[in-house]
């Protein structure tokens, strides 16, 4: 389900121009969701094929979800930038000759606040019960930079979060409502750390633990 009006979506394709951006995916998922997935921004295939975490990380999540016992179609999938950042390379190929090839990074600041107002919306109006970051990007943006994923992965954060001060700045301001936070490590990370696995099912299990306890309270 999308739920972002087709103006503000347009409105944040032209706040990027003049980025190195491609693309946009849609947030996807239902209203009041179990879990709001906050993540960093598409890659390659999810530009392509406009579903939110449908490449390599995302069959790694899958995994995580399983193992919370929560399905695809109860979370609303998101990230602080609705486009792909890339970085050129040049390289050469088998017949040595040189080639451009666009790689994936991290959104900058200004391209987090060109698509702020996307993240902002959608909290106010998709109204998670619980908020889970994935890495550093989606956790600061939230938050502030004053917190890092190593330092808080697998705690349970009430916090108001950051958006937005109005649509001709880049200033953050503080929402109004608290949320309930999660963070925890981004699974594309374990790709070039092994090491995090055990981390990351560690916070998963703290995780599951606060779903069920908030399933206690509404029954």
């Amino acid at each position: 389900m999308r739920v972002i009006p087709e103006t503000l979506v347009n409105l944040c394709k032209e706040r990027m121009e003049g980025y190195n951006c491609e693309g946009f995916v849609h947030g996807r998922g239902p209203m009041n969701p179990a879990i709001m997935i906050v993540g960093e921004a598409p890659g390659e295939t999810e530009i392509h094929n406009g579903m939110p975490f449908s490449g390599r990380a995302g069959k790694v999540l899958d995994e995580f979800f399983r193992y919370l016992g929560v399905e695809r179609e109860d979370i609303y999938f998101t990230s602080t930038v609705r486009s792909r950042p890339y970085k050129i390379i040049h390289k050469k190929n088998r017949d040595n000759e040189v080639i451009e090839k666009k790689y994936n990074r991290a959104p900058t600041l200004k391209e987090q606040f060109a698509h702020a107002p996307i993240l902002d919306y959608e909290l106010q109006h998709v109204k998670p019960k619980q908020l889970v970051t994935l890495g550093n990007i989606g956790l600061q943006r939230l938050l502030g930079r004053k917190y890092t994923i190593s330092d808080v992965h697998g705690q349970l954060i009430q916090s108001k979060v950051r958006r937005l001060k109005d649509l001709d700045s880049n200033e953050w301001t503080w929402s109004e409502e608290t949320y309930s936070i999660f963070p925890t490590f981004h699974p594309a990370s374990i790709f070039y750390n092994r090491s995090l696995e055990e981390n990351i099912y560690k916070d998963l299990d703290h995780l599951k633990k606060i779903l069920h306890d908030k399933k206690a309270d509404i029954k």
